[in-house]
């Protein structure tokens, strides 16, 4: 749900969801432009779509839809179907009601179905951003999910199909196509499992010094540091985020943990070792100063803990 409300406020910029059409849909050319992004109403038929809007393009519009989608969904095709029939349906329900009010001249058919032979629909698109850590196993046309064993070939041809656009943010290798922070939104997310590919990904991106903070909640709910999370200390003078010193000061105070659990559980192997081997618990002491570098009085301390 954190993931949905992340992405949707990400996209209330149109300058992204031109960014999507275009670089998902006009394979990088830039044939629609946020001005021509008009909001649409999500919800059909008791079904909300995650994001809609109606786009221009020339004399004519489209309606395009982006879903999140975090886990695989073995149905998906039938879903998604249903909300794009229920978006035809919306728009046919529409001229119904024109061609009720104005009859004239219909034939009967026309009459009959409240809907002339001119009447067109504006054709609806989807592109789902699937976000999940593991690769899609699901189907990615309506075909994948019906049974068509012992059907004929020939009916299985007639069949109608449906096919998913589906985008798989993780394995996304070339985000080049984009023009906006999506392309670096991508990228973080594609890395945001391997702590070293991260790390060389914003060290060497300058827009990580810099970020929006729309960007900044959307990344933050993929990345495996909680930490992520609260970066305010981290706002630059432009009143954007950096990220990248972020990242860096996280990855520090791993190993900086990391090491120090490393000591502590030194320190008490060797207080369990002297104390299986009856030693003298002012020799562990000694032993302790010694060989971790600390005070009398922090060797004793730790000695009587673990003994």
């Amino acid at each position: 749900m954190k993931k949905d409300v992340g992405w949707k406020a990400y996209f209330q910029d149109n300058r992204r969801y031109a960014d999507i059409i275009n670089g998902l849909g006009c394979k990088g050319k830039q044939l629609v432009k946020p001005e021509d992004l008009h909001e649409a109403d999500t919800e059909a038929r008791g079904k909300a779509r995650d994001l809609l809007r109606k786009t221009a393009f020339g004399m004519n519009f489209a309606i395009i839809g982006i879903e999140n989608q975090e886990e695989v969904d073995y149905e998906f095709p039938l879903r998604n179907l249903h909300y794009e029939v229920n978006r035809y349906e919306k728009q046919a329900a529409k001229i119904r009601k024109e061609v009720r009010e104005n009859a004239k001249g219909l034939s009967a058919g026309e009459y009959l179905y409240r809907f002339r032979k001119e009447n067109k629909l504006y054709p609806v698109i989807t592109f789902v951003l699937y976000s999940g850590k593991e690769p899609w196993d699901g189907p990615i046309c309506l075909h994948d999910i019906l049974d068509f064993s012992d059907i004929p070939e020939a009916l299985k041809n007639m069949t109608a199909d449906y096919s998913v656009n589906l985008i798989d943010i993780r394995r996304m290798e070339d985000t080049s196509i984009f023009q906006t922070d999506l392309k670096h939104v991508f990228d973080f997310i594609r890395c945001a499992e391997d702590k070293n590919a991260l790390v060389e990904l914003v060290s060497n991106e300058p827009y990580y010094k810099n970020m929006d903070e729309d960007a900044l909640e959307v990344v933050s709910l993929y990345a495996k540091s909680k930490e992520l999370t609260n970066m305010k200390r981290y706002q630059n003078e432009g009143g954007r985020w950096d990220v990248c010193q972020g990242i860096r000061d996280l990855m520090a105070d791993s190993k900086a943990e990391g090491r120090e659990e490393g000591r502590e559980e030194g320190i008490r192997a060797l207080v369990n070792t002297c104390k299986s081997l009856n030693v003298a618990l002012e020799f562990v002491e000694e032993k302790l100063q010694e060989q971790f570098h600390i005070s009398k009085e922090v060797a004793t301390e730790k000695a009587k803990l673990y003994w």
